[in-house]
């Protein structure tokens, strides 16, 4: 698959460590801070790295950690730093590198999603044997996702935090002030600025998740409509025909029969 993946694995630090490349990291770097913060240099910058930052170098690059010995004077936990770490290089991750933008540091949060795929990735890692080909299209899968994420750092911090939650949580019941106060901000002040970034309202950005969602459920499951309409998050079959017709300008039947 055109991926070799040196090392992937979590990592904890209750002491001082410092690691240095003076000749350039040997290959691509990822790393997600989950606990705790380090320092970083990289490209001559050096930078506070803390949870929720991720960290990407390309082969070559000016490469230092510094994890520091905690302040005494300041209740702090035992764990210094935490984080998630990928060492791969190949033709694919090359060709994935340099189609897109990848700063250095982002501020992706940590997405449990991302997280349990990156879990899975270390787990297949420590399978003894041959080369294990899942472990490739699970790099891949995590590449992508990483992409994405890089990507909606053009939204304001706070729009990306409420779009995960509504994610994370569009096939439930959730309320409006539940996405504001995931991201620290009065309902107002969330709705006008989701809808000023993404160009939609939040129960728009949601309907469009739950109609997808219904949709997978229609083509791959004998779930009756009813059930797909509550399992979805639409909470009544007479809503999920609305909603439906309104996007597809069938009613959800015709749609399955059809298909």
């Amino acid at each position: 698959m055109s991926i070799n993946i040196h090392y992937c694995g979590y990592s904890q630090h209750v002491q001082p460590f410092f690691s240095y490349y003076k000749s350039g990291f040997p290959a691509y770097l990822f790393r997600l801070q989950t606990e705790g913060s380090c320092e970083i240099t990289a490209k001559g910058t050096r930078m506070e790295v803390n949870k929720g930052d991720l960290l990407l170098i390309q082969p070559g690059e000016h490469y230092e950690l510094s994890i520091r010995e905690k302040n005494e004077n300041i209740n702090e936990p035992a764990v210094l730093s935490g984080d998630y770490h990928l060492v791969c290089e190949g033709k694919w991750i090359e060709d994935w590198w340099r189609r897109s933008v990848k700063p250095t540091i982002s501020r992706i949060d940590l997405d449990a999603k991302l997280l349990s795929l990156w879990h899975h990735l270390i787990v297949e890692e420590r399978r003894p044997g041959e080369a294990n080909e899942l472990s490739g299209y699970l790099l891949k899968a995590l590449c992508l996702s990483i992409e994405r994420m890089v990507n909606e750092t053009s939204f304001p911090y706070v729009v990306t935090r409420m779009l995960r939650f509504i994610e994370e949580h569009a096939t439930t019941a959730f309320k409006l002030e539940d996405a504001a106060s995931h991201s620290g901000l009065s309902v107002s002040r969330a709705a006008h600025l989701f809808k000023e970034s993404v160009g939609k309202t939040m129960i728009e950005y949601a309907l469009e998740i739950r109609l997808s969602e219904a949709v997978e459920r229609m083509k791959y499951t004998s779930m009756t409509l009813e059930q797909i309409a509550e399992e979805c998050g639409f909470g009544t079959y007479p809503y999920f025909h609305r909603m439906f017709h309104r996007k597809y300008g069938i009613a959800p039947g015709v749609y399955r029969r059809e298909r």
